[in-house]
């Protein structure tokens, strides 16, 4: 058979559990004709690369990533990052730049919240310093928003406006009265909806294209993207554009793409609008067959939901659904042929969708085909480990995060165990116990900002799953090095964990494992070629890795 290429002496992984390991293989017509070793090379006729040893895997697949809010990301003034040491201070800082920056509209701003050292900013104290024009306050995390009377006026948000999940997306009140301070989705309409106007089809090509321009180069062929939350039509708007892209053929990376809920009053129209998305994004390089929904929020902010409540304040976060309405969200998005996809960071968010999972299936049977995932898992329930697994739900994980800082600054060594108890903090990010329950557990960078992709970098994210900490070795965004690896030891995954989390698992996680995930013939000839051994290359310092060749079937992208 003639062959558009031919590769001999590699030292292949092919994720294909199987077939582990390969030392050849053959491409034609984008496919992969033969994996095996050198001697089978003899059927095939064409140019023969002997890679003399070097490393070929699958094509990355990154399962969680946030395309068209990193858009947004990149067009949003997210304003000046507040430097303080207390509330007067931070409010001396904003005061001295609003002086020097007559007239803008709004006065937009960045702070952590723990530089406030415990203290907080009501509407009062930013109507002080800003009584003409709007205020927004970015908290670092980017889940909560502090805002003046003036955007609260804009917004039309007062004292009688509901709050969508109590516990969860909330305005802060005291006496009843609005404080000026936002937590989730009642946040981000004050960061972006100004993107509803402004937001122009040129500006969406420049962000997409630097985000295709990192896919190519660090070996990315797919992903699932997580949406936007509250802003699903300048989400519809992204995809759009992709879809165009696709069409003119210059969509190399294939997206699994989802509707989002986070308004547990709106589910009837997310489920209409996911059949819609499902309907109308249908090239080869871009699907919608899923529903994200926010299951909760952050530890930091306190709206994760817990079982056993914080520390600090007793407070337990909020869901959106109980089981028995995840239950019913699932029969219909069986009867539709859709997915859920949930964000799920405290221990009660993940346990209430695998009691919702267990009721349908009680309830359909074998007729139950909804891949259900849920994300994050900060923190997991000892008695829900082995139930990901027994239920066929998928533990999607961050490892970028398995340092214990979130890429949040250094935290000090009291933190956790301050905020949600020394047991919990002693065992967070259990993702090798839920791996080693048989459960299907894939990776993810999640990230919102483009910038220079540094969290992106899959090969940053094995580095921190197999170490659990961020060394003087490690590629990553100055100022997050941390003290020592994370407990558990034991939560520490290997490359070959990492390796398979990142390619066969995410294609089953996006349900493309018949044409993508492992080196295999008949599925499509996505793969990286490093120099360096990856199997056995230095655990510190892993991030610096990057793919010396990129195929994305069969065509050399780098």
């Amino acid at each position: 058979m003639k062959a558009d290429q031919i590769i001999r002496n590699a030292k292949i992984f092919t994720s294909d559990l199987n077939h582990p390991m390969a030392t050849a293989l053959a491409v034609k017509d984008g496919k992969f004709v033969y994996v095996g070793d050198d001697a089978g090379l003899a059927a095939y006729e064409g140019d023969v690369t002997d890679l003399g040893g070097k490393f070929i895997m699958p094509g990355i697949i990154d399962s969680h990533v946030h395309i068209t809010t990193g858009v947004a990301f990149v067009y949003a003034d997210l304003g000046e990052f507040v430097v303080c040491n207390n509330k007067q201070e931070a409010l001396a800082f904003m005061a001295d730049y609003i002086a020097k920056h007559p007239g803008m509209e709004p006065y937009r701003f960045m702070l952590q919240r723990a530089l406030l050292n415990g203290e907080e900013l009501i509407k009062e104290d930013l109507d002080a310093i800003c009584p003409n024009n709007g205020l927004v306050i970015l908290e670092g995390e980017a889940h909560s928003v502090w805002v003046n009377s003036k955007m609260l006026e804009q917004h039309g948000i007062t004292d009688e406006t509901p709050d969508p999940v109590p516990g969860l997306a909330y305005f802060v009140r005291k006496d009843g009265h609005v404080t000026g301070n936002a937590f989730e989705s009642t946040s981000w309409p004050f960061l972006f909806d100004q993107l509803r106007r402004s937001l122009t089809e040129e500006q969406i090509g420049d962000a997409i294209s630097s985000w295709l321009k990192f896919c190519k180069e660090y070996g990315v062929s797919a992903v699932f993207d997580a949406g936007f939350p509250e802003h699903n039509d300048i989400h519809e708007r992204i995809y759009d554009y992709l879809r165009n892209l696709d069409i003119q053929g210059k969509l190399p990376v294939y997206i699994d793409g989802c509707y989002i809920l986070t308004n547990p009053r709106n589910v009837q129209e997310a489920l209409e609008e996911t059949k819609r998305f499902n309907r109308k994004f249908t090239t080869e390089h871009l699907k919608v067959h899923t529903l994200k929904v926010l299951m909760d929020g952050t530890l930091k902010i306190e709206t994760a939901a817990m079982i056993t409540p914080y520390v600090d304040t007793g407070l337990s976060g909020g869901t959106p659904f109980t089981a028995e309405e995840i239950a019913e969200i699932l029969k219909a998005l069986n009867e539709a042929g859709l997915d859920l996809h949930a964000h799920c960071v405290g221990e009660r968010s993940s346990h209430v969708i695998l009691d919702g999972v267990e009721l349908a299936r009680k309830a359909l049977g074998d007729s139950f085909r909804v891949k259900v995932t849920c994300t994050h898992l900060w923190i997991q329930d000892d008695a829900d480990l082995d139930r990901f697994a027994k239920l066929g739900v998928i533990a999607n994980y961050t490892p970028a995060w398995h340092n214990g800082n979130m890429g949040l600054g250094c935290e000090p060594s009291d933190f956790w165990p301050n905020l949600i108890g020394e047991d919990r903090a002693g065992k967070m990010f259990r993702s090798k116990s839920v791996w080693d329950s048989g459960a299907l557990v894939t990776w993810s960078s999640d990230d919102v900002d483009f910038g220079e992709f540094l969290t992106w970098n899959p090969y940053y994210n094995m580095e921190i799953g197999m170490t659990r900490w961020i060394t003087k070795n490690t590629k990553a965004p100055a100022g997050t090095d941390t003290k020592k690896a994370l407990d558990p030891p034991c939560e520490k995954m290997n490359i070959e964990e990492m390796i398979i989390g990142y390619t066969i698992n995410c294609a089953k996680q996006l349900g493309i494992e018949a044409q993508k995930g492992s080196i295999e013939v008949g599925k499509d000839a996505d793969f990286l070629v490093f120099n360096t051994d990856l199997m056995t290359a230095k655990h510190e310092g892993f991030s610096f890795n990057m793919p010396q060749d990129v195929y994305f079937s069969g065509k050399k992208m780098n």
